[in-house]
């Protein structure tokens, strides 16, 4: 054996290392194919690329791969309400909540903002559940009123009392809270115990420039320039929003297709989160346990004493039952679970193809007049405008810019595409004050503030168990049986890492 080329080994190994590590500094292989300029090259400009990144899960989150499916009714229209005729449509991945939000998630929520918004306690105030929403003037619920959200034997249990707009702002929060930890955890920025009022981490605020923080150390910078730089979206390490999920992402997600196909073939039009259409467990372990908590008929939540039919008299912990074949539990039954749409009878005409969705209000964030972006407001928030019909016509070539009310007859939705409206309104279908926001107008109970919810709960029958079916209630109201869980958009490969 020749000693000296061993003893040479260890040498030529460092050389290699030296060599690949100023490499990946120059961009190595990473060269522009339209230029032929380097990425991340100090050399070459030091113009930044991420390559290869794929998005991690988030906290609470399971990945639903996308698909097409066929959207609506799967059983008879009992309420001969025709509004919800079955159409094929695409939904692109996403992820979702393995869970309802729970008593304890939203107490933790609660607790921030008591904390950090010291000079505005209504804020913490407004997000506060309406406990009242277990009372009846026939039933002695008042034990839930005082015990059911605060109580540590319910911390699992789904929140209820909280209205459209309340899990709307749970989501932004949560937004704020998962990147912060996450900005933390890479050693961008140091925790921070002081924040109070405006000053605290807002993702979008963080990305304008507003919020600067505890700085541990910025990301070294590829610019000649300068030493260092704040994150930017560029990075891939700040997550995509969390938001409630689209009527048509919690349909697909609790139908869970994937364990019912073969080939792209689906084996047969699933009633419920499972397959066949009985409400109870087939399998031999578990044979004749239900699959989920719902009303078996009138005074009967729970059955009989020694032999509870689905051991839950109200909602039950979230991870009661069976997960679907998506792993995502309580999708029928427990509680029903806001989606983010606005409600309208529906066909299959008035919804795209991919990603339906009714509710757009499309916004800018605002900017002063030499077009910097607008201070943000007292909580911290960056600050936003809805685009005018004129500028969505001028912009984005779009009819108007909130599509609410999408060919609803409304004489604002059927603007022609130059902002005007002098086409003849006799001929639009529907009444304008169909869904008017003035109460002293006369309108119907469905207007832009209607929101749907979907899932059936403890206090439904069967029928409104599918996830087909659809309800729904002012945004600004709340009730016993209705909760919600998070959902986020998947960005880049479908099918995930």
């Amino acid at each position: 054996m020749n000693f000296r080329k061993v003893r040479l080994i260890p040498f030529i190994l460092v050389g290699l290392l030296f060599v690949t590590s100023c490499n990946l500094f120059k961009g190595g292989n990473d060269v522009s194919s339209t230029t032929g300029w380097n990425y991340n090259d100090p050399e070459f400009g030091g113009f930044e690329v991420v390559e290869g990144h794929e998005q991690v899960t988030g906290p609470g989150l399971v990945l639903i791969e996308g698909g097409t499916f066929t959207m609506g009714r799967v059983e008879q229209d009992v309420m001969f309400d025709y509004n919800n005729e079955p159409r094929r449509v695409t939904v692109s991945s996403f992820y979702m909540d393995e869970t309802e939000v729970r008593n304890v998630d939203y107490r933790e929520y609660l607790y921030w903002l008591q904390r950090v918004y010291t000079d505005y306690p209504e804020v913490y105030h407004n997000a506060l559940p309406d406990t009242l929403v277990w009372r009846s003037p026939l039933g002695y619920n008042e034990p839930y009123v005082q015990y059911y959200f605060r109580y540590p034997s319910y911390n699992d249990y789904p929140v209820v009392g909280v209205t459209w707009l309340q899990a709307n702002d749970y989501c932004s929060w949560r937004t704020d809270r998962v990147n912060e930890k996450i900005m933390i955890e890479q050693g961008i920025l140091n925790y921070d115990p002081n924040q109070a009022n405006a000053d605290n981490f807002n993702t979008e605020s963080y990305l304008a420039g507003q919020y600067e923080g505890v700085v541990n150390q910025n990301l070294p910078s590829m610019d000649p320039n300068k030493e260092e730089r704040r994150v930017n979206l560029e990075d891939g390490i700040l997550l995509p929003r969390y938001r409630l999920p689209t009527e048509a992402e919690w349909e697909y997600a609790a139908l869970a297709l994937i364990g019912n196909t073969f080939e792209e073939r689906v084996y047969e039009r699933r009633i419920y989160p499972w397959d066949g259409h009985y409400l109870r467990n087939s399998n031999r372990k578990s044979r004749g346990q239900f699959y989920a908590n719902f009303s078996r008929g009138r005074g009967d939540l729970m059955g009989v004493a020694g032999n509870l039919n689905d051991n839950a008299s109200i909602p039950a912990p979230v991870k009661s039952y069976w997960p679907n074949d998506n792993n995502l539990y309580c999708m029928a039954g427990n509680v029903n679970e806001w989606v983010q749409d606005v409600y309208r009878q529906q066909n299959s005409y008035e919804v795209d193809e991919f990603n339906p969705f009714r509710g757009n209000i499309f916004k800018v964030k605002a900017r002063n007049e030499d077009g910097s972006i607008a201070e943000k407001d007292s909580l911290g928030r960056l600050r936003y405008v809805e685009i005018s019909a004129d500028e969505a016509a001028g912009r984005h070539n779009y009819q108007k810019a909130d599509n609410r009310n999408y060919k609803d007859g409304d004489v604002m939705s059927s603007m022609k595409p130059d902002g005007s409206s002098d086409w003849n309104t006799d001929n639009l279908q529907g009444s304008g004050n169909m869904y008017s926001q003035d109460p002293n107008d006369f309108n119907s109970l469905v207007s832009d503030k209607a929101r749907v919810y979907k899932g059936g709960s403890w206090r439904d029958k069967p029928y409104w168990l599918t996830p087909g079916s659809r309800r729904f209630l002012d945004e600004n109201k709340s009730r016993d049986d209705i909760g919600f869980r998070c959902a986020m958009i998947r960005v880049g490969s479908p099918s995930g890492m």
